[in-house]
Formats: structure tokens, sequence, C-alpha cells
């Protein structure tokens, strides 16, 4: 099912989402230890969450404890979530329903093993040629 490479590939990584216990805490770690910035520009997701730029990438931190649907993930930057979306299908690879959150899109699929993978379509990447 899939053995063959893909005509059309995601672009880069967008962004990893991590589940912390205690957001202030894993701000102190990732700001103050670490040295990554804290983003403002990026749009509030359903509870406590933070953004932040490392080395040209994003880590999401999101308080809580993740659901067994939800959870840890990475994602992919695509510039047409609905032909990569598509394509996937078509390989029968089930895909969320895309979303629209802020100015993005994205859609989920698990890997074999069940780890969540987000395909991530931004207002820049559908601009690009």
């Amino acid at each position: 099912m899939l053995c063959c490479p893909a005509k059309q590939t995601p672009l880069e990584i967008h962004h990893v989402s991590l589940m912390v216990h205690d957001l202030d805490d894993a701000l102190d770690f990732y700001t103050g230890v670490l040295g990554l910035r804290l983003r403002t520009d990026r749009p509030a997701s359903a509870g406590r969450g933070a953004w932040l730029d490392v080395g040209g990438h994003q880590i999401h931190l999101i308080e809580g404890t993740p659901p067994p649907a939800l959870g840890q993930h990475f994602a992919l930057r695509t510039a047409d979530l609905d032909a990569e979306r598509e394509r996937l299908l078509r390989r029968g690879v089930p895909v969320s329903e895309a979303v629209t959150i802020g100015t993005a899109r994205q859609a989920f699929l698990r890997d074999p093993s069940g780890n969540q993978i987000e395909l991530h379509e931004t207002a820049s990447s559908r601009a690009e040629p």
C-alpha cells in the first residue's frame, strides 16, 4: 500500500506539538534554559498553550494530559492540503477532514504505529507557486 514514492510531498517540518503538565514550568525551561523565543503571532488553541521558535521551526506546547485520540504529533507543511489528502486517501490512508485554524488549514493521519501526523497548509504556502 505505501510502497512507492509520493509525487507530491510535504515541504518541510512545520511544528512539533508536545503535551506538558505545567505550561509555566515548561516555558521557563524552553525559554529560560534552552533560549527558545516565545511567539506571540500564533493563534490560540483550545486550552493553555504556547508557541516557540526553534531554528526556523516551531514547538507548540499544550498544557494537559493527552487524550488517547490526540496528544503528541508533528506537522508537515504542504502547499496543497486538499491534493495531499486526496493522494493519501487514494492510497488507502485514513485522513481526517481538513479544518481551518486562524489562517491555516490542517488534517490528521496516523502512521502504521499509531503516531499522529498533522498535514499543515498555511496561507503563505498556498500563495507560493
